[in-house]
């Protein structure tokens, strides 16, 4: 089992702790204390499979500003972490995505690096590329281990948020 994450969210306007570990499909941890165990799909980038006390839940994520839209049926909450450089610096031995992932820029801004290239080798979560916004760079990172499939960017360029950057597979 992969060692996991901790978290504090805000999930509909309300904080939470959330503590996740994944192998495979498997994810186990809690929400505030209680435990939970859930089997996860992803059946398309931000779109999930979610099996979990015997009732399947078609989720999908959406970003949305700083944070992202959890839509699960006609039910929309809006997410983000509270402190972002606590998930950022977890992010490598935590859970990695599975799967071929798109990433995206977090926000609007210019690409002033590009650290890879097309079908080089990536760690989970080693930099793919920098973008400046508001005289900050931003380091986006892979979301797993895999080879760098497309890149989308190339260096000065003006990008959008949301705007995929790169896929890794």
């Amino acid at each position: 089992m992969n060692p996991g994450v901790k978290l504090t969210i805000q999930l509909g306007g309300r904080t939470r702790h959330l503590e996740l570990a994944r192998e495979g499909r498997r994810i186990i941890g809690a929400l505030d204390g209680r435990p939970l165990e859930a089997d996860a799909v992803e059946l398309s980038p931000g779109s999930y499979s979610i099996l979990t006390d015997g009732a399947v839940y078609e989720v999908r994520v959406e970003r949305a500003g700083a944070g992202v839209t959890v839509v699960v049926g006609s039910r929309r909450l809006a997410a983000r972490v509270v402190d972002l450089r606590q998930w950022q610096g977890r992010r490598a031995g935590a859970v990695e995505a599975e799967g071929r992932q798109q990433i995206l820029a977090p926000m609007p801004g210019k690409v002033v690096r590009v650290l890879l290239k097309q079908g080089d080798k990536v760690e989970a979560g080693r930099g793919v590329v920098v973008v400046e916004a508001m005289k900050m760079q931003n380091e986006i990172r892979s979301p797993k281990t895999g080879t760098v499939e497309k890149l989308l960017v190339s260096e000065g360029q003006a990008v959008n948020a949301g705007e995929v950057v790169a896929v890794v597979a």
